[in-house]
């Protein structure tokens, strides 16, 4: 099953959407990788989720990505003795260290020490994704006293965010850890990691992963926009996780930022998501909003590899319909004669490499010839990417001998990817490509293809070699 489209669509699981069936239907609806958000549901329903993903890849015969969420630290309010208060604007309000004694008008906990180490006079702390937000005006050891600058209606356990400050911890907690190592157990094909602050947070989870999966960067904290560039590099992908950046930057700087890092991806060729709220209004209603239907456009027009449905799949009342029109969306934009020429204005210069070189030559042959598929021999998935980050005319045919890579590659632009053995020499390889793309429906005889590949086979990193063939 080949899309009619370059972008891809990942696809949250949940209450809504867990059932083979369910998972069939969103896959034949346009889902290209399966999203398991680790904030919710044990390990057995993720376990079961992933059984349902395997079993309906190998019915449709099409490698399917799966993505496990890690859900990062969470910083929290206390509770209160009766449940809530109400903050009014002006009022002080003191947050401590004192979990054992309930909220109330004055005061309530927030029992995260390495909060208080981070915070300076004029802080500004935000509750309640932003509702409420205090200013620092007193720092005490355990405790702090803040003016109320937005007021509002504050409960049990609401979470907490620091905007501006780098926070002394680690992305991953203990949680994570157990949830990462279940998942690699699995045969994850990504891990997302959240709460990313600084590129070593990224080196963090690469030394525990060793290469056996694709390492996302969730940003979500503004912190890590200073250090956009050494993020993206020490990542394998990246995702804009415009929720969270939401609540801790104005929302007019968030569309600004997601070009930004949309831009600083492709630069570098790696697969970028843009998420969060793209179809929200789906979760209740059957069709999205204008609006949405635009965002969702902007995202494909910018050259995003993928964008994401969140609350839409996993608990919405319309969850298929959501991917189908997500997936008419995409196509109708990539259908837009400005769509090439919106990816034309925004390509990056190439690295000074062979595969680079290699792959801005595959662009110019491939609308030079109009070739009817350009194909990538990988095996770690690098030539493909390289290929990818181009943008060239016509469909990608990611040929791999590797199933796993096969999966990771459906989250990237443009790769239709199988599966297949391995060659042992150009010759072999030429015609396995040009018999791949007569199965796949990509060509037919007299057909002109052009191949990407790296020498020796098999050897990751090694893009160095263009075949320009012809199909018998």
């Amino acid at each position: 099953m080949q899309r009619k489209r370059n972008a891809k669509i990942v696809t949250t699981l949940g209450p809504a959407s867990s059932d083979a069936a369910t998972i069939r239907a969103l896959f034949e609806a346009g889902a290209d990788v399966f999203r398991l958000n680790f904030s919710h549901g044990t390990h057995a329903d993720h376990r079961a989720r992933l059984e349902a993903i395997r079993l309906v890849e190998h019915e449709v015969g099409r490698p399917i990505g799966v993505l496990l969420d890690l859900q990062g630290p969470k910083l929290r309010v206390g509770t209160f003795a009766q449940g809530a208060v109400t903050l009014t604007e002006g009022a002080s309000f003191q947050l401590d260290l004192d979990r054992d004694r309930p909220g109330d008008l004055t005061r309530v906990s927030m029992p995260h020490p390495e909060i208080f180490d981070a915070l300076m006079k004029g802080t500004d702390l935000l509750l309640d994704d932003g509702r409420i937000r205090l200013r620092v005006d007193e720092i005490r050891p355990g405790a702090v006293t803040t003016r109320v600058i937005a007021g509002g209606s504050l409960s049990d356990r609401k979470g907490v965010n620091v905007p501006g400050v780098v926070l002394p911890i680690s992305a991953l907690t203990a949680k994570d850890r157990a949830d990462l190592d279940f998942g690699l157990s699995l045969g994850i094909d990504w891990i997302a990691l959240s709460f990313v602050q600084r590129p070593e947070d990224m080196a963090e989870i690469k030394g525990i992963v060793a290469g056996r999966a694709g390492i996302i960067a969730k940003l979500e904290k503004p912190a890590a926009i200073a250090t956009l560039e050494a993020i993206v590099t020490e990542s394998d992908a990246v995702m804009v996780a415009r929720g969270d950046l939401g609540v801790e930057m104005p929302p007019e700087q968030v569309p600004a930022i997601q070009k930004r890092i949309v831009r600083a991806c492709r630069k570098a060729g790696k697969p970028v998501i843009v998420a969060t709220q793209m179809l929200e209004s789906m979760i209740t209603a059957p069709v999205p909003t204008r609006a949405e239907a635009s965002d969702v456009a902007t995202a494909i027009y910018d050259g995003a590899d993928a964008v994401m449905l969140s609350a839409e799949s996993a608990s919405g009342r319309y969850p298929v319909q959501a991917v189908r029109m997500m997936d008419r969306i995409i196509a109708q934009t990539e259908g837009d004669p400005f769509y090439r020429e919106a990816l034309a204005t925004l390509q990056s210069p190439c690295h000074r490499d062979k595969a680079d070189a290699i792959g801005a030559a595959v662009r110019h042959v491939a609308g030079l010839l109009q070739v009817v598929a350009t194909v990538a021999y990988t095996s770690s998935g690098h030539s493909a990417l390289r290929v990818a980050r181009e943008r060239p005319q016509g469909p990608i045919l990611g040929i791999t001998p590797r199933l796993a890579t096969a999966r990771q590659l459906a989250l990237a632009w443009g790769i239709h990817a199988v599966a297949i053995g391995d060659v042992a020499d150009v010759t072999e390889m030429t015609e396995l490509a040009c018999e791949t793309a007569c199965k796949v429906g990509l060509g037919g005889r007299g057909d002109t293809i052009v191949i990407a590949a790296g020498m020796p086979f098999g050897t990751s990193g090694t893009t160095n070699l263009l075949r320009i063939a012809t199909i018998p």
